[in-house]
């Protein structure tokens, strides 16, 4: 499937109104959807500065996890990359945004799951026990594999969602989303890279086990990490393919040795 439009498109109609803070990190991330359609389309932009413009990459990291997510068979949202022109405060931008899909299915409403958590946990029940006691054990343990390969800083409760139907009396974990803040997001230039330390556990946003990505993939049973399909170096040629013109090939030099060095770090923690 396509996941990346690199011709330009001109999309200047959409409305960039509201900027969200993400919960615990720093920076603005626009977004905007359109409705016109069958299915409304969600997108959103990388970090935004209202001097500097874009500065951030976060919606090509979107393509790099969705790809990951793909090979080891963990369910999730679908991302496409847009090469587009778009209209901020009154200034046009080229950059890249990120669409995708209204997940819910008809008859389907969504909440955060740490606002499910609040009303039906147990007494002395912890987010992940929890989770395990619904039944979505597979999907948390493959958002914690996931986030500590690409060191995922930002998967606080509002950034995993509960969708329950009226229709057919289900509940089910929504697909993971939101991958954004990860990888190397806070740098931007090669002097950065070079400096950055792939294999460091830095401190993290999680509703669902600790603030750090090492503690929290030491919950996975070793059972499901030998089930998990074995990711091969050459793997990652498909992860990055297309991407080094949209964000340059030292970014993406240092997000292969990154996803490959925690991969095979997996085996010993």
């Amino acid at each position: 499937m396509k996941d990346i439009i690199t011709d330009l498109q001109d999309m200047r109609y959409l409305n960039w109104a509201k900027a969200r803070k993400s919960s615990g990190t720093a920076g603005s991330f626009l977004k905007s959807y359109d409705d016109s359609e069958r299915t409304k389309i969600y997108y959103k932009l990388s970090d935004y500065d209202q001097v500097k413009g874009i500065v951030g990459h976060e919606c090509v990291n979107e393509i790099v996890v969705q790809r990951l997510l793909r090979l080891l068979g963990i369910e999730h949202l679908e991302y496409c990359l847009i090469h587009a022109l778009v209209r901020i405060e009154d200034r046009d931008c080229e950059t890249w945004l990120c669409a995708s899909e209204d997940y819910k299915q008809d008859g389907e409403s969504k909440v955060a799951l740490e606002d499910f958590y609040a009303m039906e946990k147990g007494d002395g029940e912890s987010p992940l026990d929890f989770c395990k006691r619904m039944g979505w054990e597979r999907q948390i343990y493959g958002m914690l594999v996931i986030d500590y390969l690409v060191l995922n800083r930002d998967r606080h409760g509002a950034n995993l969602e509960v969708l329950r139907s009226r229709k057919t009396k289900t509940v089910r974990l929504a697909p993971l989303f939101d991958h954004g803040i990860s990888l190397v997001c806070r740098c931007h230039n090669e002097n950065e890279l070079k400096k950055y330390d792939v294999l460091e556990d830095k401190r993290v946003q999680f509703f669902v086990g600790t603030d750090s990505v090492l503690q929290n993939v030491k919950l996975v049973p070793r059972e499901y990490l030998d089930q998990l399909p074995r990711l091969k170096k050459a793997d990652l040629d498909v992860v990055f393919e297309g991407l080094g013109d949209v964000i340059g090939k030292e970014f993406v030099l240092k997000m292969r040795e990154m996803i490959w060095k925690r991969w095979c770090e997996l085996d010993r923690v």
